[in-house]
């Protein structure tokens, strides 16, 4: 414990900044992060060393810069973390090869079995996790296969990859994370887009679950090295992101106990039976019907919104450093309410729909219970180029919320 810690990220999102600020706050040591380009969330910042390795996501590159970087601070502790689903992958699937870094995530036998949403489902059938209803394609359907009938649920459906990883490695026009089809004719068209492109892996087509982004909640958990679940985190999202790349993605959170809700215990017990290693992060929604809530999908790693844990007090680099090899059994259900944001608070009051759920993050806020990930008063500090590139993330997401967010939620 009393060598230096050095954290490395491979990514350079808000993802990769969350995380280095976690250590920064916890230790006080600067992180370093390998990426394809720079990126505006982490551009300037003097908690992160970033360079620039333009094929840092194929796993040769990844090796020769990872192995070089461990022979340069030889006697620290060295973690390794992947910010994105496709290095997150990478380090899974290699880890075995870079000895020199403590990594906390899954085996890789393991991530071929959950990553993917179509086999996930099968895992929450086992462990009784509800899942929205569900049609698994694997190749172009024909109209008739895809109508109401056939799929057992009305239109509009969403439409989306089981292999996120894979999918975003074939890139075409008018691409999304997610899709809504009217019909049956636009959910064939979608699939020809998909399929045109080269994906070669399954489609979810799934029942729409009603309601806004404040029917969301998001869950962080993470495992040690011998599959103990040791913490557990659970947000109730505000509102989420809704650029075409970025649907999905959370932008404000209030933090809520993780015992007001039976579906954290069933998903504690899968992951303990399953061995599962690391940070894992689920997102849910609320049905809107007594206490039916239903789980879209796993992040075999810590998510994009990773500080709304850290900011309740559940530091997420501590838990890395100091829980993933202590051999503990202990498990620590977060019961601390925080209102954690993204986007400018403005926004999040503006947009969320929920407004007792506003005036709950109102009164956090007033309460000095709130935290913006971008206004680090220690990065921004003497900092002018910094705080003008967050100043200018933050205008532009009013203006993406202006312009991306429906009028009229599904």
């Amino acid at each position: 414990m009393n060598k230096e810690i050095i954290p490395v990220f491979l990514g350079a999102d808000l993802n990769c900044y969350n995380f280095a600020r976690a250590f920064h706050e916890a230790y006080g040591v600067k992180s370093y992060a390998f990426g394809r380009y720079e990126i505006s969330a982490t551009k300037y910042s003097k908690i992160i060393n970033f360079k620039v390795v333009p094929d840092i996501d194929n796993e040769d590159t990844m090796i020769r810069e990872l192995t070089a970087f461990a022979k340069e601070h030889e006697g620290a502790r060295l973690f390794l973390f992947g910010c994105t689903d496709d290095y997150a992958a990478m380090i899974i699937r290699k880890k075995g090869e870079l000895p020199q870094y403590i990594a906390p995530s899954p085996s890789a036998d393991l991530y071929t079995s959950i990553q993917k949403k179509a086999e996930f489902y099968e895992v929450c059938e086992k462990y009784g996790i509800p899942y929205p209803d569900t049609v698994v394609l694997s190749k172009v359907p024909s109209v008739d296969e895809v109508g109401a009938e056939a799929l057992g649920f009305e239109y509009p459906i969403v439409v989306k990859p089981s292999s996120s990883v894979d999918y975003w490695k074939f890139p075409f026009d008018g691409m999304k994370k997610v899709y809504f089809a009217t019909d049956a004719e636009d959910t064939v068209r979608i699939a020809k887009e998909i399929y045109g492109a080269g994906y070669p892996d399954k489609l979810i087509l799934q029942k729409i679950i009603h309601g806004g982004d404040s029917h969301m909640r998001v869950l962080t958990a993470f495992s040690d090295e011998n599959g103990k679940v040791r913490a557990m985190c659970l947000g109730h999202t505000m509102i989420e992101e809704h650029t075409p790349k970025g649907l999905g993605n959370h932008a404000a959170i209030v933090t809520e106990p993780v015992t007001d809700y039976a579906f954290a215990e069933n998903i504690k017990r899968m992951l303990e039976d399953l061995g599962y290693t690391g940070f894992s992060n689920f997102d849910i929604k609320y049905t809107g019907e007594g206490d039916d809530f239903r789980v879209f999908e796993i992040n075999l790693r810590q998510g994009r919104s990773n500080f709304y844990v850290t900011a309740c007090g559940m530091n997420i680099a501590r838990l890395a450093v100091e829980k993933y090899t202590d051999g503990g059994d202990d498990c620590t259900l977060n019961d601390n309410v925080h209102f954690w944001h993204f986007v400018p608070a403005s926004v999040a009051f503006e947009y969320t729909e929920d407004k007792e759920l506003v005036k709950r993050a109102k009164e956090l806020r007033k309460a000095k219970k709130s935290t913006s990930s971008l206004l680090y008063k220690f990065d921004l500090t003497m900092n002018p180029l910094r705080t003008v590139c967050v100043l200018e993330m933050l205008r532009r997401q009013k203006k993406k919320f202006k312009v991306y967010y429906p009028k009229n939620s599904i």
